[in-house]
């Protein structure tokens, strides 16, 4: 680390002149670092923090993911060398709740420009009271809201794991395109703060981005309306904001460890549901063995599919980024829903 004290003067004072005044006076050596004299030094907690930040900061922006692609982000344990490389970012982008090795470490980091993407919108409890018709989504008929409630009802008393932390509050805020896209304008507000000299870029990437999430929802609204069933059932209960966003009941297996194994009662609950409520298939996810849903596709007769939490871009990923990879689960939710 030492090696970027040996960066020339010259350098240093060229990286200042190329817009870097307005970043902490330390910063300007460290974005000379690695060539990247020009660039804000983003570090993002995991994929759909990464997502966001490259395609907003776009050419300037050098952003690092704590969570390398296959690890799964519950699970991350960080090494000294990625706690000293938060230290020495200029922005760091992270979602409070999911990781709680990353939350100690930006908390002790002292890093000036640090947001947590779960204060740009607002977070829900997805365990045993929530009933999705207080959140007002606008534009619903009352229709909707109706099965809406009925649909929540039933989640919360067929799901009793609470799948989120922080005494309730369900942090898979990216996979409903308008939270996510809430989260975006965020995050462009809040790198125009802090590299005021490219925040015409940021803005314009920002509103590009919230419109391609728009067409995502518009895609999902109409691909989802009309359906043989409301309900499907995943390992991993990352889903409770999209199921709440389109009228949909999520059956979590075994709350937000996807590696759980699900108890013979939940199994059996697990049963019975699909059958009152003709579910066809229980998805599983890339990032995690398909163990728990194959037993419980043999057991109860039903189909197995991937419906992906995009927490991790892999080649085994059904598509190269998020809105790929969000298309691709709305092809298979319609599948296993039967719309119509």
């Amino acid at each position: 680390m030492n090696v970027r004290r040996l960066i020339p003067t010259t350098a240093v004072a060229g990286a200042v002149v190329l817009g870097l005044t307005a970043l902490s006076a330390c910063s300007t050596s460290d974005a000379a670092d690695g060539g990247n004299g020009d660039k804000l030094k983003v570090t993002a907690s995991f994929y759909p923090m990464q997502f966001l930040t490259e395609r907003i900061g776009g050419e300037h922006v050098a952003v690092t993911s704590l969570t390398k692609p296959g690890v799964e982000p519950h699970d991350l344990e960080l090494t000294p060398r990625q706690i000293g490389s938060i230290s020495e970012s200029d922005y760091v982008l992270y979602l409070k709740g999911i990781q709680p090795a990353v939350d100690d470490a930006v908390e002790q980091s002292g890093v000036k420009n640090t947001v947590d993407a779960a204060t740009l919108t607002t977070l829900e409890n997805h365990g045993s009271e929530v009933s999705g018709h207080d959140h007002g989504h606008e534009g619903e008929g009352e229709e909707e809201h109706g099965h809406e409630e009925e649909a929540h009802e039933e989640h919360s008393e067929g799901d009793g794991h609470n799948h989120g932390e922080e005494g309730g509050a369900d942090p898979h805020i990216w996979l409903d395109p308008v939270k996510y896209a809430e989260v975006a304008k965020g995050v462009g507000k809040s790198l125009e703060k802090a590299d005021p000299d490219h925040a015409a870029d940021y803005k314009k990437n920002t509103d590009a981005l919230v419109a391609e999430l728009g067409e995502l929802n518009t895609a999902y609204e109409t691909g989802l309306k009309n359906t043989s069933t409301k309900t499907f059932i995943t390992t991993h209960s990352a889903f409770g904001y999209l199921a709440e966003r389109y009228g949909l009941t999520q059956q979590g297996i075994a709350g937000i460890d996807p590696e759980a194994e699900p108890s013979p009662a939940r199994i059996q609950e697990i049963h019975t549901i699909a059958e009152k409520e003709k579910a066809t298939t229980v998805f599983f996810e890339t990032l995690a063995s398909d163990k728990t849903a194959q037993t419980l596709a043999k057991d109860t007769g039903l189909k197995t599919g991937v419906l992906d939490p995009l927490e991790g871009i892999t080649d085994k990923s059904q598509g190269a980024d998020y809105i790929e990879v969000m298309e691709s689960n709305l092809a298979a939710l319609q599948k296993a829903l039967g719309a119509k």
